[in-house]
């Protein structure tokens, strides 16, 4: 009798110490992640507080939180039941970044002088100007589409909220189909998520085009320099596929969760990771990975760097909703904060549809387009290629794929909450759905790019 009460003694102290552990590496998490994104979302995306909270915040173990907006400074706080208390401060044009390991005042004192994003001429047929087109294809079904957009909205399921915000529908370089959410409109900047690694990527492109790195470049890190992680090359980095050790889980404490919201340099973070794999023989996706790309741009690029994507891509587009926002340590969080309006993300997909030329101009090198929608070895669906996913296919059963009813040629920028740009070639087309899908998998992406298909022939 006394053993089994010892034994329940200390199965009970030792939940104690896990339950406390636990809440110690999580708690700051939650504060982290409520105030940086109600930071963003007042003040760069101009949506009210109370919106925010009720569906970003809203839903457990967020709801845990307390959350509030300082219009004085401009700078929102989390805690949670009055602990872990985190702060995210929004500077102009760079966005919210989370207060992490270096003081706030230094993190003010920041000197990072960015130039205006070049907005697209007036003379011009949008997206390559301003004027907006009044083209009807005699292919497209309007009727048909308009429902399938219509229907990409609808809240149908009573115990999952789908939260379609925006759809825009690019055909032959036309907008042919657009609707918005209440409350959000064709101005208003979104979160992409990880589409903000097909951002990076093609940073690297524009890098590779401009003779400033290439995709066989190793020793890629200082702190790699006396290792095996010193063979790690740009592309095994590009297709995941660097052998570092990583846990992707946004479920609760985890590499990605500690190095969004507890690191003030999240690049170094990331390359601090020891090596479980050897390059190249093991596929798995990382957030780390592209922070550690982000931050090897920096050093490649020097003071050019804040300004970089704003002159190659982002003004060349017009794409002036962008927002780009950097860590505590002045480093662009390249795996996830990147923010634009629903039509810039179209003109980033239409973009690659153009396989990387602009109005006449080739940004990035030709062979881009291909590089990076070319499947990972690895990766078990051909689902990847170079911080872009893909509809390939298993290599032996490509029906077998993401997208069954959609052309094997597609290739998308993805968020995690059901931000998609989809690229489809063959279909001269460019699908963007913008959202926050808390549940994953309850909006059907295959049903969804079948009805806006079907309705062009």
């Amino acid at each position: 009798m006394k053993k089994a009460k010892l034994f329940f003694l200390l199965i009970l102290a030792g939940g104690l110490v896990y339950g406390l552990s636990y809440v110690w590496q999580a708690f700051p998490i939650i504060s982290g992640y409520g105030a940086k994104n109600l930071c963003t979302c007042v003040f760069v995306a101009g949506r009210t507080q109370e919106s925010v909270l009720a569906d970003e915040l809203g839903s457990m173990p967020l709801s845990l939180g307390t959350f509030e907006v300082n219009m004085a400074d401009s700078s929102a706080t989390g805690s949670v039941f009055g602990t872990a208390s985190k702060k995210a401060i929004f500077r102009k044009g760079l966005g919210c970044t989370l207060i992490s390991e270096i003081p706030e005042e230094e993190i003010r004192s920041q000197e990072i002088n960015l130039a205006p994003i070049a907005t697209a001429p007036d003379s011009l047929v949008w997206p390559y100007g301003l004027t907006e087109s009044d083209t009807i294809f005699e292919n497209v079904d309007y009727e048909a589409l308009n429902r399938a957009i219509d229907n990409a909205f609808a809240e149908n399921k009573p115990d999952v909220k789908i939260n379609t915000r925006a759809v825009v529908v690019l055909y032959k370089g036309y907008l042919i189909g657009e609707k918005y959410a209440e409350g959000f409109d064709q101005n208003t900047a979104q979160i992409g998520w990880s589409m903000t690694k097909s951002i990076t990527s093609t940073m690297m492109g524009l890098m590779v085009k401009d003779g400033l790195i290439k995709i066989s470049d190793n020793n890629l890190i200082e702190d790699w320099k006396n290792d095996q992680r010193s063979e790690i090359t740009l592309d095994q980095l590009l297709r995941m596929s660097s052998g570092l050790e990583w846990e992707e889980n946004y479920a609760g404490p985890s590499s990605a969760t500690n190095m969004l919201f507890k690191s003030a340099d999240m690049g170094a973070f990331a390359a601090h990771q020891p090596l479980e794999h050897q390059p190249d023989d093991y596929w798995y996706y990382s957030s780390g990975t592209t922070n550690i790309i982000s931050r090897i741009a920096r050093e490649r690029l020097g003071e050019k760097y804040h300004n970089y994507l704003r002159d190659r891509l982002f003004s060349p587009l017009g794409m002036t909703t962008t927002v780009l926002e950097p860590d505590a340590s002045g480093t662009y969080v390249g795996s996830s904060y990147m923010y634009a309006s629903p039509r810039d993300w179209a003109k980033f997909g239409q973009f690659y549809l153009n396989g990387g030329s602009w109005n006449g101009e080739q940004l990035l090198p030709k062979n881009w387009a291909s590089y990076i929608s070319t499947p990972t070895d690895k990766a078990p669906l051909g689902e990847y290629g170079a911080h872009f996913w893909l509809n390939a296919g298993q290599q032996d059963n490509p029906e077998n794929r993401l997208y069954p009813d959609a052309p094997a040629d597609l290739y998308s920028a993805n968020g995690f909450e059901g931000q998609r740009v989809f690229i489809i070639p063959s279909k001269d087309m460019v699908i963007v759905r913008m959202g926050q899908t808390k549940v994953r998998g309850s909006f059907d992406f295959n049903e969804f790019l079948k009805s806006v298909l079907a309705a062009v022939d």
